[in-house]
């Protein structure tokens, strides 16, 4: 994945030391954008800006103000170099909602590292869900992996919603994800109210998640705490018609109304003894084995996969 970055300066210096100084990275693009064509940098929504203000012939409070005024950028990281180094400039410039300020006049090492280690943040945070806020895919594997290298049992609960594409089908996807934060909270609160253990909560994509918890864990508690909350809220995201028909109706691509339950939840657990699995894909697998058994239960329910080996 490329890194787009553009350089908002009169002058070409900067945007020239910042591609030698990355040379060897292809990932990174740079691209020089005078003042007077920020529009054009505003409609291609970069990955990062730089302004260079002292080599812009435009007040950087009002272009500061104009990137975050877009819609579009109004999440885009600014980096500023200074060219006025006083506090007061500093905080003028940062409360325009700019998140990083530095000197100018720093070293071209300095520049190079903090354009690497912002964009090194913006990598980490792309792997965060942008709906529920936990993290995706890259920090659930390396958590599942720091748990096989520490040669310590622990569980893995993978959960996702029975019924819930026939959901979106008849409420539409805005509400559907209603339902998946609503699911992300009842499995994160509930996870984290274990005391004393070591605990975390993934959201692989979609409706499925995912969460680690030591040995030591009740899960059968874990599993009836996060399906009894989760049946009492669903209800809240019918109709009153639904409700007390408990099915909701959807027309197939033949033109045939089928008759869907409400969504509820389905959890597969799988206790990782410490000499069991070798690699994360095994732990992959026998979660999907497992949790295709819950499904197979009518309503919210969980299955438990308690296999040892030697």
């Amino acid at each position: 994945m490329f890194e787009e970055i553009y350089i908002i300066d009169c002058e070409s210096d900067l945007v020239m030391m910042l591609r030698e100084k990355f040379q060897k990275d292809k990932t990174f693009r740079f691209k020089n954008i005078k003042p007077e064509n920020i529009d054009i940098a505003l409609k291609n929504i970069p990955d990062l800006m730089v302004i260079n203000e002292k080599s812009i012939n435009t007040n950087v409070l009002e272009l500061c103000q104009k990137i975050r005024e877009n819609e579009d950028n109004s999440i885009t990281p600014v980096l500023v170099l200074l060219q006025d180094d006083s506090q007061e400039h500093k905080l003028d410039i940062m409360k325009n909602n700019i998140e990083y300020v530095i000197s100018s006049d720093s070293s071209n090492e300095y520049i190079y590292y903090a354009v690497k280690n912002i964009t090194r943040l913006l990598s980490v945070n792309r792997t965060v869900s942008p709906l529920t806020g936990l993290p995706g895919n890259v920090q659930i594997q390396t958590e599942l992996k720091k748990r096989l290298l520490k040669k310590e049992p622990f569980q893995v609960l993978y959960l996702d919603l029975d019924n819930f594409k026939a959901y979106n089908d008849v409420y539409g996807f805005i509400k559907g994800d209603e339902i998946i934060k609503l699911t992300a909270r009842i499995i994160t609160k509930n996870v984290h109210a274990v005391e004393d253990s070591e605990v975390f909560v993934g959201h692989i994509g979609g409706d499925d998640f995912v969460a680690i918890v030591d040995e030591k864990v009740n899960h059968d508690q874990i599993c009836q705490n996060i399906i009894a909350e989760f049946d009492t809220e669903i209800v809240k995201y019918y109709n009153d018609i639904d409700i007390e028909r408990g099915y909701i109706e959807v027309c197939n691509r033949r033109g045939k109304i089928e008759e869907f339950p409400l969504t509820s939840i389905s959890i597969g657990v799988v206790v990782a003894d410490k000499k069991r699995f070798s690699n994360i894909l095994e732990i992959g697998e026998v979660g999907a084995q497992v949790k295709h058994l819950a499904k197979t239960t009518m309503g919210s329910s969980y299955a438990i996969d308690r296999r040892e080996e030697y």
